[in-house]
């Protein structure tokens, strides 16, 4: 192979340039390496209890929308909870349910957005 020969040169390859044979042995052996990587990680994911990265994913994506959900509802839930105590207390309703409404709104808003990374978490510097 180091004379730019290729073991599997079939009649047609006489005509050839030894560039042109040595490319074709480059691409052959492209060919067989890419074939036993292919083998490799079919045999691989065929294994039980390997445990899928797809599945894995899916799962991961699962729990941070299930997060990032869940800090956006308790953001709301405890700004309407917050107002509707302050009407009560006061009895300014609905005008204290409505202002904490939209601040717990906000505040969840804030939150998904710090827990995705979108925006930079100050209060840890």
């Amino acid at each position: 192979m180091s004379d730019g020969t290729n073991e599997r040169s079939g009649p047609g390859d006489r005509d050839k340039s030894p560039d042109e044979v040595a490319l074709s042995a480059r691409l052959g052996s492209l060919d067989q390496r890419l074939s036993q990587m292919r083998d490799g990680r079919k045999i691989g994911a065929d294994q039980p209890g390997n445990g899928s990265g797809d599945t894995a994913a899916r799962a991961s994506a699962m729990a941070r929308g299930l997060r990032l959900s869940s800090e956006l509802i308790a953001g709301v839930l405890v700004g309407a909870v917050l107002g509707w105590g302050f009407d009560r207390l006061l009895s300014t309703s609905p005008f204290g349910f409505i202002v904490f409404f939209l601040l717990g709104f906000a505040a969840g808003v804030l939150n998904v957005v710090r827990s995705a990374g979108i925006a930079p978490d100050r209060s840890r510097q």
